[in-house]
């Protein structure tokens, strides 16, 4: 007789073999105790995983007359028959290749006679989804009132392709990829009981490679058993499935985070020299730093991780030594690097260039670790302006910096305080200037405002009424009806030739408005005043929220996170946005 494959040799003949589907093993067992058995089901999942299989053990359990409704007895003449493959009621069709109309009629018309030895009559269609539209409509009808001695039984790894007609008569059967840790058990199952000696490690690799399919698995064990006779080596099946040793990106890892780049160079040419393909070792190094943030942000990171216990181990310590921040960075450096590489001519080198930008990105300080570090120092504001110490923070000293002390430069730049810190009434904004940085610390004053934005009312008029029709369209025509705009010091005058020009802007949440979108643009502290024809002033209302506007500015300015930010980093206030936008 001719070598059976593995595949074919273990493929489950009852419900117990079957791996790692548990949950629609124990429906179709139920269904089959209780008599409560669909006229048409549907198993649906990738390749691979048990879909034709459990139409044939449901086929078998339907029509054995010896076992129990859901243990097929493997020893009656129906069962023998659909383990032999020759059962004249079991009807399996390759979608694919009979797709048409036609052959869906000749389908229709054999299912009108009974059975010619069994109970039922079963129909399974592997890869349903190839069939055509016409094809699917000729069997709308039959699947919704099948004869009562006809199963249809459909597989198919595309679910999405069949017609939601199909899918409302069927019963769904979803079936999950296999978890890694039960298909590498199944593999060790299998290599005991055919007599080949191979370790752990090389049954994990083989389980990874597999992704969650059992035949996928079962074929590369049956070329490993092929390849290394009686003992296969971790070396063996790194050699035939063209894999690269898992360590070697466990080692490239910690390389990376150090900021090591002759290491990571290093490494990467080992693996090169191993014959890797460059594209899967930049897909499984993506995948080792996704394992890394997994285990960084989840406490029990096993549950979304197919790996072996020693490989889970290894990631929780690199991942313990750096922050979320600083993984996420390297995993989208070496993304980008990935998807560079797949479209040069030199792959390698966009792959490498990759590294380089990794290793000099460095560690990430989180926002949250800079402001906690600003806040202790805000907490030693009053004691430095008094002159004298605090505990945990050194004494002030006034004096002016040698001319050549070196400058304090801060390794990563400070995030924004948190809305709590400053008045937070709408979304305000504060951009700071950049000075040269003081080596020593000082009193700190109320912080000074850097040079105007150098906008001048008459100048820039134009501009400005461009800046309020791209926050509130309908204000920009208005204001071109404005005759004349002056800056009077603190106030900024409006004339309207006609005093009923501006009532729409008097009103009270628009004026609010144009206040503060004049002080936001020319970053000068006066109020919006309307006048008519004559110069006489035209009543207004509104004047206490101007008011708030401009002290809501000095309170943003001299507020003392914004000065110590301002110390710290050497800076100025250079602008201070109230507006929403």
């Amino acid at each position: 007789m001719s070598y059976l494959v593995l595949a074919r040799k273990w493929r489950p003949q009852n419900f117990d073999a079957v791996v790692g589907q548990q949950a629609v093993v124990r429906t179709l067992r139920n269904a089959l105790t209780r008599n409560r058995v669909a006229h048409a089901m549907l198993f649906s999942g990738v390749r691979g995983v048990g879909k034709t299989t459990l139409a044939r053990l449901m086929a078998k359990a339907l029509n054995c007359r010896q076992g129990e409704p859901d243990v097929p007895c493997d020893q009656c003449e129906s069962c023998l028959e659909i383990m032999a493959g020759n059962a004249m009621d079991l009807h399996e069709i390759d979608g694919a290749s009979n797709r048409g109309i036609q052959e869906i009629r000749e389908l229709k018309e054999n299912i009108r006679f009974f059975p010619a030895k069994g109970r039922y009559k079963i129909i399974i269609i592997d890869e349903v989804h190839m069939l055509t539209t016409e094809a699917f409509n000729a069997l709308l009808k039959t699947l919704e009132e099948p004869p009562a001695h006809v199963y249809f039984m459909f597989a198919t790894t595309e679910l999405h392709k069949i017609p939601i007609t199909i899918l409302s008569r069927c019963q769904r059967y979803e079936l999950k990829r296999v978890p890694f840790v039960e298909l590498v058990a199944f593999f060790a199952r299998i290599a005991a009981a055919e007599k080949v000696a191979i370790s752990q490690r090389g049954l994990e690799m083989i389980g990874r490679e597999a992704d969650g399919s059992v035949r996928d698995g079962l074929s590369l064990l049956d070329q490993l058993f092929s390849f290394g006779g009686a003992e296969i080596s971790d070396g063996d099946v790194a050699e035939v499935l063209g894999l690269v040793d898992r360590r070697i990106y466990e080692n490239l890892a910690r390389a990376l985070l150090a900021g090591d780049l002759a290491g990571c160079l290093e490494i990467f040419e080992q693996g090169q020299a191993a014959g890797m393909d460059l594209k899967r070792f930049a897909s499984d190094l993506l995948g080792f730093f996704r394992s890394l943030l997994i285990a960084k942000v989840k406490a029990s990171p096993e549950e979304l991780l197919d790996i072996s216990d020693q490989e889970l181990a290894a990631i929780k310590d690199i991942a313990a030594g750096a922050s979320q921040e600083t993984l996420y960075q390297y995993f989208s450096l070496l993304l980008k690097g990935s998807e560079e590489m797949q479209y040069s001519s030199r792959p390698r080198l966009a792959l490498e260039m990759a590294f380089v930008r990794a290793t000099q990105a460095g560690q990430i300080v989180p926002a949250a670790t800079l402001l906690g570090r600003l806040d202790g120092l805000l907490a030693g504001v009053a004691p430095l302006a008094q002159g004298g110490g605090k505990a945990g923070f050194p004494a002030v000293s006034t004096a002016e910096p040698e001319p050549n002390a070196p400058r304090a430069i801060p390794r990563a730049p400070l995030a924004a305080p948190s809305s709590g810190s400053l008045p937070a009434q709408k979304k305000n904004e504060i951009t700071s200037a950049p000075a040269p940085l003081s080596e020593h610390a000082r009193a700190l004053p109320p912080v000074a405002m850097a040079s105007p934005s150098g906008r001048e009312v008459k100048r820039d008029w134009e501009a400005f009424i461009e800046y309020v029709k791209a926050r509130k369209r309908w204000m920009a025509p208005v204001l071109q009806l404005c005759a004349m705009a002056r800056d009077e010091g603190s106030e900024l005058v409006l004339k309207f030739d006609d005093p009923s020009d501006c009532k729409l802007l008097q009103e009270h949440d628009n004026l609010k408005l144009l206040q503060s979108f004049a002080l936001d643009f020319f970053q000068h502290d006066f109020r919006v005043v309307f006048r008519g024809r004559g110069a006489q002033a035209i009543e207004e209302g509104g004047g206490n929220e101007a008011e708030d506007l401009l002290v809501e500015r000095r309170v943003l300015a001299n507020d003392p996170m914004v000065q110590m930010t301002a110390e710290i980093f050497g800076g100025q206030v250079g602008s201070i946005r109230t507006g929403t936008k």
